[in-house]
């Protein structure tokens, strides 16, 4: 029994180890990618938004997209943004309305 409950202890040891580097790496992404956002090369603006597009929609991604909108210059990455934009401020909405 005792060396059965080490070895839980070791596997539970083990897996918190893991899930906290892995919720350090998923924070460092997404500050690269919200980073990346205003970069000036086109490419990584267009894969950040894409990023930011498949997370949730909060409140902070929504006035992170305005302000990206609104300083924008390439109508391609400003219209992406004003789709992503509307659709997170329509989830965000039907939050709402669901309380």
């Amino acid at each position: 029994m005792n060396a059965r409950a080490r070895r839980v202890g070791y596997f539970l040891l083990g897996a918190s180890v893991v899930l906290g580097v892995s919720a350090l790496v998923l924070r460092d992404q997404l500050s690269r990618n919200r980073r990346d956002l205003f970069s000036p090369n086109p490419l990584r603006r267009l894969a950040a938004l894409g990023h930011l597009g498949r997370s949730g929609a909060t409140v902070g991604a929504v006035t992170l997209l305005r302000d990206f909108r609104d300083w924008e210059e390439r109508p391609l990455l400003r219209g992406r943004a004003g789709a992503i934009l509307a659709r997170m401020e329509d989830e965000l909405r039907e939050r709402k309305g669901a309380r």
